[in-house]
């Protein structure tokens, strides 16, 4: 493949060259990019904005992480964010800080992720930055959603009896990045240019922290059983940090039963090959992008046969603390061990 050096079309040659092929599916978007601003309508409904940056060495490592990867990533993890309010995602804008080591070529391998997301959720790019960096790659990307003001999800609403629910299973995105690590450091040892990593039988780990989805099925099913949850975020920085999120916004204590933790069968086997606590690596490995929600006790007969979620707890009085119950009823404090950008 000949690379092309971005200096030779400049900032706004690149930016042409990258968009130029997107189309606009949301009639709400009146004018996307090329003009000073974008323009969205969205009538009597609000707006929902999020915005997640993404730092190369802090946030992903392109010696394992493809560069479509990482563009469908970043837009996912935004996404989730809309979802997590109960909105609908409409918009994103794209903010791009590229070093000199990258070409033209590399930068359409992460664009073609970003589209790849757009056509998945339904999403349109309508605008963005672009700028020189000494640091590598830095990708910013902002969401816009909308919701009815009577739809909206916060934090804050959880009440004392509430069900606990997650989705999906919890654990295999950090599980996915451990196993990249063990071969990255393998790969360095033996200096072995024709190194092949083991990844069999392992796909579904590295699917869920290279390529993670957003759970619009959820949000779908939700409506479908007519309930709305009283509290409602998605799962990044590791269940027990989200847990204790909702119950601090909410005012509430909280239960969660060990032997309810969803977590997939590779998941589990990753854990004991690395001779690491299963349970832990399920509560604060992080990067699930899941849903964490609560409903009433009233909505159990409706919520307990869900097929994208499971119950797993219920919330308490504040002065009952958060913990999780374990298999030999043991109560254990939650605590926020998932990730923090600052340690």
């Amino acid at each position: 493949m000949t690379e092309t050096e971005i200096s030779t079309i400049g900032e706004f040659g690149l930016i042409d060259r990258l968009t130029k092929d997107f189309p606009l599916r949301q009639s709400s978007t009146k004018r996307g990019i090329g003009d000073d601003c974008a323009v969205i309508d969205h009538g009597a409904e609000q707006t929902l904005v999020t915005t997640d940056l993404l730092l190369e060495g802090i946030h992903f490592d392109l010696t394992y992480v493809p560069l479509k990867h990482l563009g469908y990533k970043a837009v996912v993890v935004n996404l989730s964010d809309i979802y997590a309010m109960g909105g609908t995602p409409r918009q994103i804008t794209v903010s791009l800080g590229i070093s000199k080591r990258f070409t033209i070529e590399h930068i359409e391998q992460l664009y073609s992720g970003i589209y790849l997301a757009c056509e998945q959720y339904g999403v349109d790019l309508v605008g963005g930055d672009t700028s020189a960096s000494v640091t590598g790659l830095l990708i910013s990307i902002t969401a816009i959603g909308t919701a009815p003001a009577d739809q909206i999800i916060y934090r804050s609403g959880a009440r004392d009896t509430d069900l606990i629910l997650v989705s999906g299973d919890l654990g295999a995105a950090y599980m996915g990045l451990q196993l990249l690590e063990r071969e990255r450091k393998v790969a360095g040892e033996v200096n072995d240019k024709e190194f092949q990593p083991d990844f069999a039988g392992r796909e579904y780990l590295l699917e869920r922290q290279l390529k993670p989805e957003a759970r619009r099925d959820v949000i779908e099913e939700l409506r479908k059983l007519g309930v709305k949850p009283t509290a409602m975020m998605d799962i990044s920085d590791g269940l027990s940090s989200e847990l204790l999120h909702i119950c601090k916004a909410s005012g509430v204590g909280c239960r969660v039963y060990e032997d309810r933790i969803p977590i997939d069968y590779q998941t589990a086997i990753m854990a004991e090959e690395l001779n690491m606590n299963l349970v832990t690596a399920a509560m604060n490995g992080g990067e699930d992008y899941e849903l964490l929600f609560t409903v009433p006790l009233s909505d159990h007969e409706r919520v307990k046969n869900m097929t994208t979620a499971h119950i797993i707890g219920h919330i308490t009085k504040p002065d009952l603390g958060a913990a999780m119950i374990t298999r030999d009823e043991t109560e254990i404090a939650l605590r926020a061990q998932g990730w923090n950008a600052f340690e």
